[in-house]
């Protein structure tokens, strides 16, 4: 037997390195065919139904989707800023929402969990991806995205959220993502930014990273001012890493 057919060995622990590597090339090879350009990025809590504390943040999210959606069809090239969730519920599901009442395309890239992660019904089917591996599906949040919106959320909203603010801080992406935490009032209570600062553990122009927003007019006009109108000519337009600038007479 062939051993790319042989699929008791493909799901061995041996050949985990080939699980990871198609994680990269197959959603790789489907937003080349798709010709999906960029994205902005949708985090927020999956548990934000109808009797949750988070319930009214589900129609902001819809409707700051659909407003960027409705942009983006306006500027020329490629698909542009294609909105882009977690694919499962709650405000996951209002974003992929709101870019669909807008006549746009949206993509999940949902993860297999235990409970309370299944792809929502408004993901475009051909961008609809599954995942096994977090750091698989974070890298593709990075790689694409032009700019991230964070609802409020649980741990999954922030790991996702300090994995583009780490990027950032450091240097590590050439481009620079704008990044909106919508809810004042939720953030500046569950992160003591200010503490950080106070603390040492960043510096204050760290903060200067983050922009914070309360109603989807404003986060849209935000974005706006931000994102650049004019495309890349590569499809997908990747966000690559910086190389570090080797200090002078340092060993090669």
């Amino acid at each position: 037997m062939l051993a790319y057919r042989d699929l008791p060995f493909l799901d061995s622990d041996d050949a985990r390195p080939l699980r990871i590597l198609a994680e990269y090339l197959e959603p790789l090879q489907r937003f080349r065919t798709e010709r999906v350009h960029d994205t902005v990025v949708f985090f927020g809590s999956a548990r934000s139904g109808p009797d949750s504390p988070l319930a009214g943040y589900y129609d902001n999210a819809r409707e700051l989707a659909r407003l960027l959606t409705l942009w983006a069809k306006t500027l020329p090239g490629n698909e542009r800023f294609v909105v882009c969730s977690g694919g499962g519920g709650g405000l996951m599901e209002a974003a992929n929402r709101g870019a669909v009442e807008a006549g746009g395309r949206t993509i999940g890239l949902n993860i297999g969990l235990p409970q309370e992660q299944r792809p929502n019904a408004y993901v475009t089917p051909e961008l609809l991806f599954e995942f096994h591996y977090f750091f698989m599906r974070k890298l593709w949040f990075a790689h694409l995205a032009r700019a991230l919106v964070v609802f409020p959320g649980g741990f999954g909203t922030f790991d996702e959220l300090f994995e583009l603010l780490t990027l950032a801080q450091t240097g590590k992406l050439e481009r620079t993502i704008p990044i909106v935490l919508y809810g004042s009032a939720y953030w500046n209570e569950v992160v003591n930014f200010d503490a950080l600062v106070r603390h040492g553990v960043i510096d204050r122009q760290d903060l200067d990273l983050i922009s914070f927003c309360d109603t989807p007019a404003a986060a849209f006009d935000l974005l706006r001012s931000k994102l650049p109108v004019r495309p890349e000519p590569a499809t997908p337009s990747f966000a690559k890493s910086r190389t570090p600038k080797r200090a002078r007479g340092s060993a090669r």
